[in-house]
Parts: C-alpha cells; structure tokens; sequence
C-alpha cells in the first residue's frame, strides 16, 4: 500500500508537469540509422551490426545553424536526455524549445541500436546498489568528499523508491571492452555527422572521449563541443577509495592517448601512445583534487581540436569532481583552450553525475543553451 500511494504521488508529479508544459512547436521529427555492415553468424545467417540508432527533432522556429547532438553515456541510453525519471522534461525537449535541432542517439550495441552478442562480446550488466552508491544517492557512502553536497535526485536515489526504479529500469548492459565501444562509435559519430552536416556535439560520461575523437577525425564538421563530466581523468581510471586524500586510488590504464583510448593527432607525431611520455603531478591543484597525469613541457599539440568552442562542466557532488580539471589541462597543455566550469561556482548547487535527471536539471540546460548560443555561431 505504501509502495502503491508512492506511485500514485509520482504520476501526479508527472501529471502536473505535463499540464503546465507550453505546447511543442516542431517543424520535424523522425528517426533513422547511420553505420553498420552485413556478417554471418556462427548459425550460418546473416545480420546487421554496428548501425546506430538516431531519433530527431527541429523546431519549427530554428534560431541556431548547427544542431547538438546528444550522446549518453555508459549503460545508458538516449533516455537520459528524453526526459526525467519523476516525469518531468528532458534535456532535448529543451533545447528544442530554445530553437535548436536536436538529434538524441542509441550508442551502438545499446537500446534501440540492437545488439548480437557474438559480435559484440561480453557485457557489462547494471547493478542496483552500484548505480545509487554512484549516481543517485552517493551521500549514503560518502566514498569521495565531495558526495557530501549532493541534494538534487528527486527521491531516496535507492531501491524501493518510484522514482529510483524508473531510473533503474532504464539501464542497460553494455560491452565490456570499452576500446570496442570507442571503435563503433567513432565510425558511426563520424557517419553520422557526414549525413546531418556540421554539427555541437553534447557528451556525457563516457561518450566524452567520442567528442574528442569525431572532432579529430572530422574537424571541419565539429563545430563545438559541450562535454558533461566527460570520461577521464587522463590516463589510469580511478578506483574509489575512503582514506584521506588518497581517496581515489589508480585503477588499470584506461586511456592511453591521454583523453582517449584510439590514437588522436599530435604535432609533433605521436606513432604509439608511449610517445606522450605522461607524467603525474607532484600536488594537486587544489585540496580534494586528485593529481593530474600530464604531457612533459614541450607538450605536444592537439592539433585537430585547436580553435573549436569547448565547455567542459563538472557538477557540485559527482564522483568526477576531484578529476575533471585534469581532463580540461590536458586540452589545455596540447593547445586547446576550453572553458572549464564547476556549476557551484555558477550559482548551480547539489548535483551529482546524472545532473540531466535531476531536479534542477533545466536550470543547467538554460546555462548550456546560453553558452552555446554564445560561442558557437
């Protein structure tokens, strides 16, 4: 019964929100897929695989040239930017009404994209208490000092709850080798940028080395990129830990080129990710920052990333606060200047890694829109 009225209270949130919503003007909207090749399976049949699914809107009234397109990150699908789990409007919707296009994707291998498992591999399959400890309510553990501040999931972010079980139910296994994950959706990002035209690339988590790798492959179609948390920090991942400032310890090498685990363009050359010879720093740059792995000086140049508008955000309470300035200098070291923002430092408190479902959500899209709206013309 108390599961049941928990229930009944989230749908009338989610009532009330489409009431109060103003109707959505577009122009048009559909779907298609970019990518993939025909194979023959082990039965002997042939199937279609790497393709990627893309959903899109535009306005009926477009005020921007080039539209952003939505990449979600690990386990996740284009859910994430469709909409909140307690009902209430999305990060695409959004921007749609600011007037800009909007393309939402299904990495490849993921949701609608499909996925056949002897092409693909193993998985990585979503786990409950994991997906709270670091999305929704990381407060609980506390496994990193900045999960202190995290006030902004809409609910107890644990099982049991409404809202947290929407949330849940939206994830998905994805591939366990993330290098083969980068490799599909390079090919399809590039494929899909070549059909749509030039192009904002909105990232988040670990699409953020997607960003870095279709703006090198691709430059002259990447207009700007707009990186949300994006997967890092350079180098090793990092392994949570609960013990002073050693709170985040080295876990295996993760990116290898620096920002990406696929080779990028350096000036000078680069011929193996050895080359960049990365080296940590002997402090942080703050208190509660962990120690960057970064480029000796001379530092070689990303050379196909030079000039293009970058906003890279970190939130107030997400597991990548202590590491995603190390991403933003090392961009800035290959001469790439970005702007690096933590929202607290904007007036926008309490958010953990998944910021586009939580409460505030529409209050940091309204700063992206703006931003975007600014540097990139």
């Amino acid at each position: 019964m108390k599961y049941i009225l928990k229930l009944i209270l989230a749908t009338a949130v989610l009532s009330v929100t489409q009431l109060r919503a103003e109707p959505l003007s577009v122009a048009e909207q559909g779907y298609f897929f970019v990518g993939g090749e025909y194979s023959t399976n082990a039965q002997g049949q042939q199937i279609r695989s790497q393709q990627m699914f893309v959903q899109f809107q535009k306005p009926a009234v477009q005020k921007y040239p080039y539209p952003i397109v939505m990449w979600h990150g690990g386990g996740q699908t284009g859910t994430n930017f469709l909409a909140t789990p307690d009902g209430r409007e999305g990060w695409a919707t959004y921007f749609v009404r600011q007037g800009f296009s909007v393309y939402v994707v299904d990495q490849p291998a993921r949701g609608r994209s499909g996925f056949f498992g002897d092409v693909y591999g193993k998985t990585r399959k979503p786990n409950a208490q994991a997906m709270s400890d670091r999305f929704t309510a990381p407060k609980l553990k506390s496994q990193y000092p900045q999960a202190q501040f995290h006030t902004q999931w809409p609910g107890t972010g644990v099982s049991g709850d409404p809202i947290y079980d929407q949330f849940f139910s939206s994830q998905v296994e994805d591939i366990e080798d993330v290098n083969v994950i980068e490799k599909l959706n390079l090919a399809a990002g590039v494929a899909l940028i070549e059909k749509i035209g030039p192009s904002v690339l909105l990232t988040h988590s670990q699409s953020g080395s997607f960003g870095w790798l279709i703006a090198n492959a691709k430059p002259e179609l990447v207009k700007g990129i707009v990186a949300i948390e994006p997967n890092g920090p350079p180098l090793y991942e990092m392994a949570l830990e609960k013990n002073g400032e050693d709170f985040y310890k080295d876990g295996p090498v993760g990116r290898v080129w620096g920002i990406t685990r696929l080779p990028l363009k350096f000036n000078p050359p680069a011929n193996q990710a050895q080359d960049l010879n990365l080296v940590r720093q002997a402090k942080p740059d703050a208190q509660n920052l962990v120690r960057c792995w970064v480029q000796p000086t001379p530092a070689r140049e990303l050379t196909q990333l030079k000039g293009k508008p970058i906003l890279i955000v970190s939130s107030h309470a997400s597991y990548h606060v202590p590491y995603d300035h190390c991403t933003a200098k090392f961009l800035s070291d290959a001469g790439v200047q970005n702007t690096y923002v933590r929202l607290p430092d904007i007036g926008i408190k309490g958010n953990g890694h998944m910021m586009m479902l939580e409460k505030n959500n529409l209050e940091i899209a309204k700063y992206l829109t703006t931003w975007v709206s600014e540097h990139i013309q």
